[in-house]
């Protein structure tokens, strides 16, 4: 591997958008003239004025935690944090609610690596979220994401608590993917949340919500308000009507807290605002020009790759190019040109 000065001063070439809130912009890519070494960055450049104070406090936090566990297998890497924001290595895995892990030794290394992060004083407190979680190709686990991660020196009352709570996150995801590996003591274990967990749900998370879902669009579903069958057949003809279009594909997204926005890609050579002018009222909230759509054998489109776009499930895409190369020929220039960034909270 190259030496970490040397990565430390490589050019960062972006290849990819992930994500993007008020708070940052998550891109992955890979350093010139370094090989064999995909790197993410946290981007902060762009952010708000008024976004900044938070950002880079969030920004702090995980600097402070990504250099504490620095070493510990399963941990990303820091590369270097400046102006532009935090570059870090990037973790080869398939997060956990794809992976599915059912076998123990997945959650005995979960458990090490939790348990090398308390020796050094951190608690992630963001693993709850299965996405936050990984199997590496080695069937390891890693852990990403450490934005709210906190580092504690004296590694006090607060901080055995909240590693109880990474703990008991942990056996949480056990309960959803391998319940049956869970021991009576684990059963315990998840019935009983810390007391600042029962203040949190009972305080706090109504305005975490309300920051994450409101300011930083992070969502948690797809919503439940039909929009294709409400507003899609009058849009589509009104769409279909232009010479220019070639067909229309409709999907859906979580608008967080205002239900579901209606996200329309039309295969044409017309511009997105020439196409905004031929939609009819209400218009989508999203619409996408492509080249080409992807299509199944009888020509009809792929809803189910564009449904993934439209809700940027890149994960569950990137699996589906590796199993169908020829279907990743298309659906690459949509997702670079797609545009919702927002993060995609699961829900259980």
């Amino acid at each position: 591997m190259t030496s970490l000065p040397d990565l430390s001063t490589a050019r960062f070439l972006p290849e990819t958008v992930h994500k993007r809130d008020a708070f940052s912009e998550t891109v992955s890519g890979r350093l010139n003239g370094v090989a064999d070494f995909p790197v993410v960055l946290r981007k902060l450049d762009g952010v708000p004025l008024w976004a900044r104070p938070a950002a880079w406090w969030l920004a702090r936090k995980e600097v402070r935690a990504l250099r504490a566990v620095a070493g510990i297998e399963g941990c990303p890497l820091l590369i270097r944090a400046d102006r532009t924001g935090l570059l870090r290595s990037w973790t080869q895995g398939t997060p956990l609610h794809l992976a599915r892990p059912a076998d123990a030794a997945w959650y005995r290394d979960a458990r090490r690596l939790l348990r090398e992060m308390r020796r050094r004083g951190v608690t992630h407190n963001d693993i709850a979220k299965p996405q936050n979680w990984l199997m590496t190709p080695e069937g390891r686990a890693a852990v990403i994401d450490f934005q709210l991660a906190s580092l504690h020196p004296r590694r006090g009352p607060l901080f055995r608590l909240m590693a109880r709570e990474d703990l008991r996150h942990l056996l949480k995801q056990k309960r959803a993917y391998a319940p049956g590996l869970l021991t009576p003591s684990e059963h315990r274990m998840l019935a009983r949340k810390a007391w600042p967990a029962r203040l949190w749900m009972a305080t706090g998370k109504r305005a975490y919500n309300f920051v994450t879902r409101r300011l930083m669009h992070w969502s948690d579903g797809e919503g439940t308000e039909d929009r294709v069958d409400r507003d899609g057949p009058g849009l589509r003809a009104a769409l279909m009507a232009d010479a220019n279009v070639r067909e229309v594909a409709l999907c859906t997204y979580a608008l967080p807290a205002h239900g579901v926005g209606l996200y329309v890609f039309v295969e044409t050579g017309l511009d997105a605002a020439a196409l905004r002018r031929l939609a009819p009222e209400p218009p989508p909230e999203l619409i996408q020009p492509v080249a080409a759509l992807p299509r199944h054998a009888d020509g009809t489109p792929r809803l189910d790759a564009l449904s993934l776009i439209a809700t940027n499930r890149l994960d569950e895409l990137t699996e589906m190019m590796a199993r169908e190369p020829d279907l990743a020929e298309v659906l690459r220039p949509i997702i670079a040109g797609r545009l919702n960034l927002t993060d995609r909270v699961l829900k259980r």
